[in-house]
């Protein structure tokens, strides 16, 4: 890391109340020189910063080379604008202060912001370039604002002749949109290049809010919280994606939960029509076994021979023969009675819809209006009909009594 003395020269002319860098060029001028400065304390606590103005009554140090950045951005504070930048005595000026710089073993950096017109010669420049290359100063140079002829080849044969294997640097930035500290940041200024440049760019992006840097800290300053906020940054992310796996499982379970459940019911429900038609189908088994029961004993009622022989036979004559023969012939005839009314209420039953609706509705998991019980009703009344039918016609024998 690179141990420096830096002299910052600030323009404070007349030009700097333009408005053409936003808000004005003498503000866009001080925010670059509060982001250099912050930057430069911050890459190494031993660098040390001065502050200059170039224009005014003439060349004035505001504050000498120190490690204090609050002493130095305090300075920037109630600046008059006014005047004529003398470039010449302002770098002069600055390579005094340096050369009395407490640490002998800083390396000495000039930065100059030149955004007024030039007034001097280029031979002139050309000797105090050359006079600080004897020095071992290194200048870096931020052309903005006027453009004049002449002035960017002045700058370029001062750089030029100070350079000494590529540490000092000129800065061309046009007006526009762009804050001229943000078009800095990506200069050589900042970045610096190698053991003979600023080298602190990540200072700087750190200190003006940008940074390049993962979770903006550089890990050649401070490799501990690098690790230490990427290992944080690691198990966050871990636990996101943990929670966000089970949120997905939690919604798919209840998601399966509620179809599970759905076709529980669906399955109990069918259960319960199952049972309510096995029991219907029983009752009207029991019904149609009784009902064709009563059928064959009013088929054998009517059998006319099973008549004739009844009526044929004598009461009067079995009674006084055989007293038991002729009371077996009176409970035959009751119990044939007895039937014949049974078959005719059951009749009645079976066609009486509201009373079988009423019964199937009682049953638990009925449906009364379901198709398949409807056509089972429908099919014993059409046969209960008929029998009725018959049951209510007379006899040949009653027709011709």
């Amino acid at each position: 890391m690179v141990l420096e003395a830096m002299m910052i020269c600030i323009d404070n002319s007349e030009w700097m109340r333009n408005g053409d860098y936003a808000p004005s060029r003498f503000q866009a001028q001080a925010d670059a020189v509060n982001l250099i400065c912050g930057a430069k304390t911050q890459s190494n606590p031993e660098n040390t910063v001065g502050v200059l103005t170039m224009a005014g009554k003439g060349v004035r140090v505001l504050v000498t080379p120190t490690s204090d950045l609050g002493k130095i951005l305090a300075c920037m504070h109630g600046l008059e604008t006014g005047g004529e930048m003398n470039l010449a005595a302002g770098i002069q000026v600055a390579q005094l202060a340096l050369k009395h710089r407490q640490n002998k073993k800083q390396q000495q950096r000039i930065i100059v912001f030149a955004g007024s017109p030039i007034k001097h010669e280029k031979k002139m420049l050309e000797m105090i370039g050359r006079k600080l290359k004897k020095n071992s100063v290194a200048l870096d140079i931020v052309n903005f604002g006027e453009e004049d002829e002449g002035k960017s080849e002045k700058l370029e044969a001062l750089i030029a002749a100070v350079n000494n294997n590529d540490t000092s640097h000129i800065v061309h930035v046009p007006s526009g949109p762009n804050a001229l500290s943000d078009v800095l940041i990506s200069t050589p200024i900042f970045t610096g290049d190698g053991e003979g440049g600023s080298g602190f760019a990540a200072a700087a992006a750190a200190a003006g809010g940008v940074s390049g840097f993962e979770f903006g800290v550089d890990p050649n300053l401070d490799p501990e919280l690098a690790l230490a906020l990427r290992v944080s940054m690691e198990e966050e992310r871990a636990r996101q994606e943990a929670a966000a796996k089970k949120a997905a499982e939690d919604a798919a379970n209840q998601e399966k939960g509620g179809d599970q459940q759905a076709s529980s019911q669906d399955a109990t429900m069918t259960e319960h029509a199952s049972a309510a038609m096995s029991e219907v189908e029983n009752m009207t088994s029991d019904l149609m076994v009784g009902y064709e029961n009563l059928r064959a004993l009013a088929m054998s009622m009517d059998d006319p021979a099973i008549s004739h022989d009844v009526k044929d036979t004598d009461m009067s004559e079995a009674s006084a023969s055989d007293p038991e023969l002729a009371l077996a012939l009176q409970l035959s005839i009751a119990d044939s009675a007895k039937d014949q009314t049974s078959q005719s209420d059951m009749s009645k039953l079976l066609a009486d819809q509201s009373f079988v609706s009423s019964i199937l509705a009682s049953l638990p998991g009925v449906d009364p209006n379901d198709p398949s019980v409807k056509d089972l009703l429908a099919s014993m009344q059409n046969q209960s009909k008929p029998q009725q039918k018959n049951d209510d016609k007379p006899s040949e024998e009653e027709e011709k009594k």
